[in-house]
């Protein structure tokens, strides 16, 4: 089994997913392909995901967790191994810009 998850792609990439796929949400699609056409699919979707992001899951897998991973694109998570198992990393939030009010100049000292 195959899970595709993807966000802000073009959509030509849904089209082409649609295909072989089904979409049970929107942006979510499942199937059960041979090893051939998910990496197709899968060189498809990461060529083309541009500011959009992609995520693919592969059941069954020989791993200890008896899946794998793949990404694409900008994402606050990443997915990093940890002595064998895949574990996912969160990055931290955009750190806010100087211009921007901050607690100490929106209340002033005393409060």
């Amino acid at each position: 089994m195959v899970v595709l998850a993807i966000t802000a792609v073009p959509d030509h990439l849904r089209g082409a997913l649609s295909r072989w796929m089904i979409e049970v949400t929107p942006g979510m699609f499942v199937g059960t392909l041979s090893a051939k056409v998910r990496d197709e699919l899968w060189n498809a979707a990461s060529a083309v995901v541009g500011d959009g992001a992609a995520v693919l899951l592969i059941h069954p897998d020989d791993t200890e967790q008896g899946f794998a991973l793949r990404t694409a694109g900008e994402r606050r998570r990443r997915p990093i191994d940890f002595d064998g198992l895949t574990l996912v990393a969160m990055s931290p939030m955009e750190q806010p810009d100087a211009t921007a009010p901050t607690a100490e100049t929106i209340w002033p000292e005393g409060w």
